[in-house]
């Protein structure tokens, strides 16, 4: 199993490259009064990084949220 998992890593990693070569040409982003010009695949790349983190967030908030509202209720207990 150790084989197909570093497989697949290695596969994944290779058509990250491939996609890197073939998008390195220069784009410009605007955002309000912000401008950033870089290479496509970098640009793909932050953006990939500021969702995982974003999402990660949300995540952790929500499950924050429930944990918190759960040992609310069990001090409380029902309110039947």
């Amino acid at each position: 199993m150790r084989w197909i998992n570093l497989a697949v890593i290695i596969i994944f990693v290779l058509a990250m490259l491939i996609f890197a070569a073939q998008n390195f040409q220069t784009v410009t982003v605007y955002f309000l009064t912000f401008k950033m010009s870089a290479p496509h695949a970098i640009l793909i790349v932050v953006i990939y990084i500021l969702g995982m983190v974003t999402g990660g967030s949300v995540g952790a908030l929500m499950r924050w949220a429930f944990e918190g509202s759960r040992s609310l209720y069990d001090e409380r207990g029902p309110t039947n």
